[in-house]
């Protein structure tokens, strides 16, 4: 298990507070769920207790395999051991899912935005490290804002549901944690037009210490029309990235 531990820098949820929190937090009558990384089945086995229609796990770990079946019978035929980040999702029932998880701290943004890309998102409740999620729910002017703020919010709605002390875990982790709830709505932005939207938005802060205007223009777009594209916004051309609301970012993507 140590093996394990190193190589997946695995921390297991052990507070009884914040498993049912977090497993509370999945809405009664959520016909699909699914847990990512189910480790030593904290959360599975309430997941289980709760008797939703259609429950998959997906596991990177295959020493977790054999204790995860058993000790939970009922997981047999519903385990995935795999990769999430690899796991193809079209696999999965094409029906809406809640999706829970611990989330592991080094794969976690890459995670969400896979979770919320996939077209049958129906909400997910998930543990991240503090300063993440503090990035994630961050407004404009606010400290953290950036592209996992905007990128985010674009396509759901993030709210803190519980924070979490490193005494939570065994072993315990070097930070704090936090849970974060996500609510799907809408896209902002087309599918189709998704990849350009988060092209521009890691172009705008790929220079932190720059101006708006100087970072986009370093990426490749056209110095008039980014130039338009701010004067539109009513803001003055030295505007710094992580001044602008995701409105305006909205509005200078369809400007561009």
């Amino acid at each position: 298990m140590r093996r394990a531990l190193h190589k997946y820098g695995q921390h297991f949820l052990t507070s009884e507070r914040v498993i049912e929190g977090i497993v509370g937090a999945v809405p009664e009558g959520a016909c699909d769920v699914l847990e990512i990384g189910p480790g030593h089945g904290a959360l599975t086995e309430k997941l289980l207790a709760r008797g939703f229609a259609h429950f998959t796990a997906v596991e990177i770990d295959p020493e977790m395999r054999d204790y995860l079946l058993a000790h939970f019978p009922a997981i047999n035929g519903h385990l995935i051991v795999t990769d999430f980040l690899k796991f193809d999702m079209a696999s999965l029932p094409a029906r809406p899912t809640f999706i829970v998880s611990n989330l592991p701290y080094v794969d976690a943004a890459d995670i969400l935005d896979k979770v919320l890309s996939w077209e049958y998102f129906a909400g997910a409740v998930f543990m991240f490290q503090k300063e993440q999620a503090q990035r994630i729910l961050a407004r404009a002017g606010q400290e953290g804002y950036g592209p996992l703020s905007i990128l985010t919010q674009v396509r759901a709605t993030p709210a803190l549901l519980l924070k979490v002390g490193k005494a939570c875990f065994n072993p315990p982790p070097k930070v704090e944690s936090a849970v974060l709830t996500f609510a799907p709505h809408a896209w902002q932005v087309s599918r189709a037009a998704y990849p350009r939207f988060a092209r521009l938005i890691k172009a705008a802060f790929l220079h932190r210490r720059k101006t708006l205007y100087n970072s986009l223009v370093l990426a490749g777009y056209d110095k008039e029309k980014v130039q338009a594209g701010i004067s539109v916004l009513a803001v003055p051309l030295t505007v710094r990235p992580e001044q602008l609301s995701l409105t305006q970012y909205l509005q200078l993507f369809s400007n561009l």
